[in-house]
């Protein structure tokens, strides 16, 4: 009975630990989520920070392989990614600045013809009473709001220093990016340590295997997934240019960028740009090829550029991404669509680990008759 009753104290005593554990790491989160909610609106620059040092974090690895020490392997990294995105900045926006004004001047004739071909059309191919649509409306809408704004660059430039602390608070994000992505990037593997040392000993194996599998699935995406985008944005731009679009790059870019969900960047490329085309040359004859731009571009996506880039490793569900950007973007705004993909992806990790425990517990396992198991099925 002693030998008992001392064993029922120590099974006592190991569960009481083990939920003083679960209600100790339940707390951690709640207040760490609490925390983020409030600091949200100052985090920007250290979250977009973080995403540049862990893209170029490999890079530096590589360069330290080849016998060069880790700061001046940084410098190498930073100076070359900052002059990629600068780059890119200004050869994009200009062009998108030019193709946006193009638009919003050619948005009277497009409305005139619509008046004038469109809805004669449709009243005659619907029967009995129709919803008039009230382009007068929705053109002095759309030609209020481009006045005001004065365009995307003169929008955004007015927002910014319509205020001093905006003004203020946007160039101390421009200038404390830069400056954070260095140091992170040159104490990455430091902090990686760190936060190892930290972990409990006795669970320290499951952390790291969860950070493996965490790592692979955020590497597949942050460095695979937007290059795809970026070559997807390519190819579309490519294609309707050679169709002879007058929008290709911005519907182009459009359309890579939101190819982060499955067959989105189809839909909307498709739809955009077939608007597009039928407004432009008043008429439905390159509808088949600006469908055919998408299709070949799906097609290399499937076939090549997937495969190669991104693998099978995220397997994210199209729901899933789009629950994932618009909960984000709700709970913290542009913060958290920054974070919203990343969290998903490590979320599913822990998820699929979760689901494994399960499987392997007796919950699990006595909840099922001995002729109805269901061992190997999801």
């Amino acid at each position: 009975m002693c030998a008992s009753g001392a064993g029922a104290r120590a099974t006592g005593g190991r569960m009481g630990m083990s939920d003083v554990h679960r209600l100790w790491l339940l707390t951690s989160v709640a207040l760490a989520g609490w925390l983020v909610y409030l600091l949200s609106p100052i985090l920007t620059p250290f979250v977009v920070s973080a995403l540049l040092a862990y893209l170029g974090d490999p890079l530096v690895d590589r360069l330290e392989a080849h016998r060069l020490k880790r700061t001046p392997a940084v410098v190498v990294v930073f100076t070359a990614l900052f002059v990629v995105l600068v780059l890119l900045a200004l050869l994009l926006v200009p062009r998108l600045e030019a193709q946006i004004s193009q638009l919003v001047a050619k948005l009277p004739a497009y409305f005139d013809w619509l008046r004038a071909h469109l809805l004669p059309r449709l009243q005659a191919l619907l029967p009995g009473e129709v919803v008039t649509l009230d382009l007068d409306t929705l053109q002095k809408a759309v030609g209020k709001h481009w006045r005001e704004a004065g365009g995307l660059l003169a929008g955004a430039w007015s927002s910014v220093s319509g205020s001093g602390l905006a003004l203020l608070g946007w160039l101390a994000n421009l200038v404390l990016i830069p400056v954070i992505t260095f140091y992170l990037l040159r104490d990455w593997d430091h902090l990686v340590a760190g936060v190892d040392a930290l972990l409990p000993r006795r669970s320290a194996p499951v952390w790291r295997q969860l950070a493996r599998e965490s790592n692979d699935v955020l590497g597949a995406f942050m460095r695979g997934q937007l290059l795809v985008m970026f070559a997807l944005g390519v190819i579309y731009t490519t294609g309707l240019w050679i169709v002879g679009l007058d929008l290709a790059l911005l519907i182009g870019m459009l359309a890579g960028l939101v190819s982060f969900v499955p067959y989105l960047g189809l839909i909307v490329g498709v739809l955009v740009a077939g608007l597009a085309s039928v407004l432009q040359t008043q008429g439905v004859g390159d509808l088949p090829w600006v469908a055919l731009v998408f299709v070949v571009g799906q097609l290399l996506e499937g076939m090549v550029l997937t495969p190669r880039l991104v693998g099978e490793r995220i397997g994210l569900h199209p729901v899933a991404v789009i629950f994932a950007v618009m909960a984000g973007g709700q709970l913290y705004g542009f913060f958290g669509i920054l974070l919203a993909l990343p969290a998903a992806a490590v979320v599913m990790v822990l998820i699929r680990h979760l689901v494994g425990r399960y499987r392997d517990s007796v919950l699990y396992r006595t909840s099922n008759a001995p002729d109805e198991s269901v061992d190997g099925e999801i």
